[in-house]
């Protein structure tokens, strides 16, 4: 029954955004989200202590401050992600810059693009969609309510991308990565759980999954970051980072290593603006083992290639997808 009747109610909400200008509801969804910074106090807690274990010497105004923007950027890209996903990509031109896409076309077998909640990130979705030898691509969890999930695919299709359902379509991805031509986009900064690898993030080990690094080894394929950033109201630009190395020689990395590299470029994407990251999202959490874990991370030790390295084209599932 709730299944039922959320899926018409969201139905209609979307229908009702999709028929306003970006920037008016853009400009709706900050103002909710200033609403929620006081009318949520567990997530206000998660992103006011993330911002103090990140930035000790910041005053507790200061944080407040951010984590109040924090929210109000929160409403602003969600009602405008659903608003961006019935457009097309003529109209999705005049709100989205994408800066280093000559990096990605010059692999025509595709590429790994290790992503993170940053900005409108469905965005993402239009990654490659100008590249006609290039298919995007990405993974996501199902929700629990049937027709609700169907409503949502059904938007993030429209922009061409395959989407990959992270527990069913495994072997499907796989096969997609094997036949070529696929630029795969994984979401990899959340808490990748217990059993994650553990993976500096602002001087703290986090748990972090490999899954970027294990397939763009095992697929041979190059690994790159993209931030989305907010440049004004109803406004976005993606910025493809530089490649990340895979190999020393003629030896993959370390996974491990390969992912702390991709930790730091998105640390730097976070310091350069603080409210556009996902602050209410906590990556240092493990359990009653929390405190020990959070000890600062030791210096960095010269890196030795991988003697574990992934077979290549294997179609066995890497862990955190």
């Amino acid at each position: 029954m709730m299944d039922f009747f959320g899926y018409y109610i969201a139905k209609a909400l979307a229908k009702a955004l999709q028929s306003l200008p970006v920037r008016v509801v853009a400009g709706v969804g900050r103002f909710g989200g200033g609403v929620a910074y006081f009318l949520d106090p567990g997530h206000r807690r998660v992103a006011l202590e993330n911002l103090r274990r990140c930035f000790p010497q910041m005053s507790l105004p200061e944080r407040k401050q951010i984590a109040r923007e924090h929210f109000r950027r929160l409403g602003e890209n969600f009602s405008s992600a659903i608003t961006t996903a019935g457009m097309s990509e003529t109209q999705i031109a005049k709100h989205l810059q994408i800066v280093g896409l000559k990096k990605i076309k010059a692999s025509p077998r595709g590429a790994i693009v290790a992503i993170g909640h940053f900005g409108n990130f469905e965005l993402y979705t239009h990654l490659v969609s100008g590249v006609p030898h290039l298919q995007g691509a990405t993974t996501y969890r199902a929700l629990e309510q049937p027709r609700l999930d169907g409503l949502v695919r059904e938007m993030r299709v429209r922009s061409g991308c395959l989407f990959f359902e992270r527990h069913r379509d495994v072997k499907m991805m796989l096969r997609a990565l094997q036949q070529g031509g696929i630029v795969l986009g994984l979401l990899c900064d959340q808490h990748a759980g217990r059993k994650g690898p553990r993976v500096p993030f602002f001087g703290y080990e986090c748990s972090t999954t490999l899954a970027p690094a294990k397939l763009a080894v095992g697929y041979e394929l190059p690994l790159f970051t993209a931030i989305c950033f907010r440049v004004g109201l109803g406004q976005w630009r993606i910025e493809i980072g530089e490649e990340i190395p895979t190999r020393v020689g003629d030896q993959a990395r370390s996974l491990v290593e390969i992912m702390r590299d991709v930790n730091q470029a998105f640390e730097v994407a976070v310091r350069r603006d603080l409210p556009n990251s996902f602050w209410v999202h906590d990556r240092w959490r493990f359990g009653k083992k929390r405190e020990a874990v959070l000890s600062p991370v030791p210096p960095r030790q010269p890196e030795q290639p991988s003697t574990d390295r992934p077979q290549n084209h294997s179609n066995a599932a890497p862990p955190g997808i």
